[in-house]
């Protein structure tokens, strides 16, 4: 068999399950993280039932995919998760989800593993969202998402430093309300409201415009020009304030 047709054979195999990326407004790429539970339970050592060092890698992993990818426009990390916003006009890769998850789960992947000094692994779904406001929805969402697992986290790991086993937190936190959850670390001295923000309810990367100034080594001639910097949010904005950053960033796109 000549190669080319041979070539041609096999590549249709290979190409079989290849699925565009649906014509939207918007793009999120979210990651999370595989293996986590493990990872952090017992793997390494971290702090319950948050740990800063975990944190850093998770933020240096956002800062190297905004960087190196697409035109991200917004960033979103809470706990183990990572979500990345583009425009469904910048997609790379003809708009192969199979090349966007993988590529995208493997830098992350390289990232995170190299701040740890360990093997960590990611994985990486599309989420096509037609409106920008279904992007707003999306990220209220994983922000409240972010609410309810951080104060179960608080509640659970400070019942286990009670000497408390598993099953025995567990149980006394099954079918707890919110109301009942926050009264509990109340009892015991613990302000949850004044925890870290990117503890409760995540952190935002952003970017933004700086104007700089440079010169022309032909001419010598000074000018200005603008460029995008990374910047974290120093206070993560909630409710209403998440949707204006997301109709914001959509409108400045």
């Amino acid at each position: 068999m000549r190669f080319d047709v041979f070539d041609q054979k096999m590549r249709r195999f290979e190409n079989s399950l290849d699925q565009p990326v649906p014509d939207s407004d918007w793009i999120v790429l979210r990651l999370d993280g595989r293996g986590f539970t493990r990872l952090t339970k017992d793997l390494i050592d971290f702090d319950k039932p948050f740990d800063l060092r975990f944190h850093r890698a998770m933020q240096a992993t956002c800062e190297h995919l905004m960087a190196a990818g697409p035109n991200f426009k917004l960033c979103y990390t809470q706990s183990d998760e990572i979500s990345l916003l583009m425009k469904g006009t910048d997609v790379p890769f003809a708009g192969k989800t199979r090349k966007l998850n993988s590529v995208h789960a493997g830098e992350a992947s390289a990232c995170f593993s190299l701040k740890l000094g360990r093997p960590c692994a990611f994985d990486c779904r599309v989420i096509p969202l037609p409106e920008t406001e279904d992007a707003i929805d999306y990220f209220r969402w994983r922000q409240e998402d972010a609410r309810r697992n951080s104060l179960t986290a608080f509640c659970y790991w400070h019942l286990r430093s009670l000497d408390l086993s598993p099953n025995a937190a567990d149980e006394q936190m099954n079918g707890m309300s919110t109301a009942q959850k926050l009264d509990l670390l109340n009892q015991h001295g613990i302000d949850y409201a004044n925890q870290p923000g990117w503890m409760r309810i995540g952190a935002f990367l952003t970017r933004e415009s700086i104007k700089t100034l440079g010169m022309d080594p032909r001419s010598g001639t000074t000018s200005t020009a603008l460029r995008n910097r990374l910047v974290w949010l120093e206070h993560t904005p909630e409710g209403q304030a998440v949707a204006n950053l997301v109709a914001d960033t959509c409108n400045d796109a």
